[in-house]
C-alpha cells in the first residue's frame, strides 16, 4: 500500500529531492507536463486524419483552447512566483494521495472509452463528459454517505464541534461504499438524461462499461490506501499491511495482533479480486454491446452480474462484519436486493421490447398497399 504517492514542492520550482522518504517533485515538472501534453493534443487535433468537423464546431474548439491557455497561463504565472506563505503553509509539499490519484485516472480512463463508444451510438462524444461530472459527484457524495451511515461509530467516535466535519470529509483515510455511490450517482443520471432529453436505457448502455472501468481502478485505489482489505489467507499471493494501516489499526482493534506486530497476519488481496472482477465486467459489457438485442440490454448484464460477483467476493473480505443478526455484510444484502430489483427491471426490457417489434410490424403491415 501507498497512501501518499508522492509530494508536490512549493518550495523548490525543479526539486526532486524525497520529503520524509516520499517522493516529491517540484511544481516546474508539472507544468513542463502539463505544457506537452497540451501542445501534444492540440497538434494532434489539427493534424488527425478524420477530423471534418463543422466551421462552428471548429469555432468552438479554438474558444475552448484559448480560455485553456488563458487560465494556465494564470495558473503558471502564480505558482512561478508562489508567495512565501504558501510554501510556509505547507512545508512538506502538497501530498498526493493514491486513492484519489487512481478515482481521477479511472474517471479520465473511462471518460474518454465511453465518449468513443457514443460516437459509435450516434451520440455526441461530449455527453458522455457532461454525464460522467454528474455520475462521479454523485457517486462519490452517495459513497461518502453510506459509508457515514455504516461505520458513523467509529468514524465520528470522541469528535465534537468542527471535528466532526472535519472527519466526515476526511477521505484520505477511506471511506466511500460503492453500493451508496451507485445509487445516488443513478439518481443524478436520471436528472441528466432528463435535462437533455436522453433515453437514460439508450445511453446506459453506453456507459455501462465505463463505470466498471473506473471501479477497476478504484479498487487499486483502496489497495494503496489499504481499505476494502481482505480477511486471513495463506495462499502464495497473500499480502501484508505495514503497521499503522487501516488494516493493521483494525486487526490490533480486534484483538487479533500482538501490540508489538510489525505488519498484519497474511490477507487476501481483495482488492484485486475485485479490480480484475470488474475488468472482466468491463470486457463483457464491452463485447455485448455490439450484439445488443435492444436498449438496456447492456445495463440489464451489468446489473445482473455485479451483484453475483460481489456476493462472492465479499466472502474473501474482512473489512466487514455480518449484519441483521446474520453473516452476511451490508453490501451482501445490497446485492440480494439489486438481484431483486433486477427481475422486474428485466420483465419490463423483455415486455417493452415484444411490444416495439409488434408496433413495429403492425406499421410495416399497414404501409403495405393491398394487391
Amino acid at each position: 500500500m501507498r497512501q501518499t504517492l508522492l509530494r508536490i514542492r512549493l518550495d523548490a520550482f525543479w526539486s526532486t529531492e524525497p520529503i520524509e522518504g516520499i517522493t516529491s517533485i517540484g511544481v516546474g515538472y508539472l507544468l513542463l507536463a502539463w505544457t506537452l501534453f497540451g501542445l501534444g493534443w492540440l497538434l494532434w487535433r489539427r493534424l488527425s486524419p478524420q477530423r471534418s468537423e463543422p466551421q462552428a464546431a471548429t469555432a468552438v474548439e479554438t474558444a475552448t483552447i484559448t480560455s485553456s491557455i488563458v487560465f494556465w497561463s494564470v495558473v503558471a504565472g502564480f505558482l512561478l512566483a508562489v508567495p512565501r506563505w504558501a510554501a510556509a503553509s505547507f512545508p512538506n509539499g502538497i501530498p498526493v494521495y493514491g486513492y484519489g490519484f487512481m478515482l481521477l485516472v479511472g474517471f479520465c480512463v473511462g471518460g474518454w472509452l465511453g465518449a468513443q463508444r457514443a460516437k459509435q451510438a450516434g451520440f455526441n462524444g461530449e455527453l458522455v463528459w457532461d454525464a460522467a461530472m454528474w455520475i462521479f459527484f454523485g457517486g462519490i457524495l452517495g459513497a461518502r454517505l453510506f459509508y457515514l451511515m455504516q461505520y458513523h461509530e467509529r468514524v465520528f467516535a470522541n469528535k465534537q464541534g468542527f471535528d466532526l466535519l472535519k472527519a466526515a470529509v476526511n477521505l484520505p483515510d477511506g471511506g466511500l461504499v460503492f453500493y451508496g455511490g451507485l445509487i445516488l450517482a443513478a439518481v443524478a443520471y436520471l436528472v441528466f438524461c432528463k435535462t437533455r432529453k436522453l433515453d437514460p436505457l439508450h445511453f446506459a448502455d453506453v456507459l455501462v462499461p465505463s463505470v466498471f472501468i473506473g471501479l477497476a481502478f478504484g479498487r487499486i485505489g483502496c489497495l494503496l490506501n489499504g481499505c476494502c482489505y481482505g480477511d486471513r489467507c495463506e495462499l502464495p499471493w497473500a499480502i501484508t499491511f505495514p503497521a499503522n494501516s487501516v488494516p493493521f489499526n483494525a486487526m490490533l482493534s480486534r484483538g487479533f495482533l500482538a501490540p508489538d506486530a510489525v505488519a498484519t497476519f497474511p490477507m487476501h488481496p481483495s482488492q484485486i479480486y475485485s479490480s480484475i472482477n470488474a475488468l472482466v465486467l468491463v470486457v463483457l459489457t464491452s463485447c455485448y454491446f455490439r450484439y445488443r438485442h435492444h436498449d438496456g440490454s447492456v445495463l440489464a448484464l451489468g446489473w445482473f452480474l455485479y451483484p453475483i460477483s460481489r456476493f462472492t467476493i465479499e466472502f474473501l473480505r474482512g473489512d466487514e462484519l455480518g449484519q441483521l443478526n446474520t453473516s452476511l455484510t451490508i453490501s451482501q444484502w445490497v446485492s440480494i436486493g439489486m438481484l431483486a430489483a433486477w427481475v422486474p427491471f428485466y420483465a419490463y426490457l423483455t415486455l417493452h421490447n415484444r411490444k416495439s417489434i409488434s408496433l413495429g410490424v403492425a406499421n410495416d403491415s399497414a404501409s403495405v398497399s393491398p394487391a
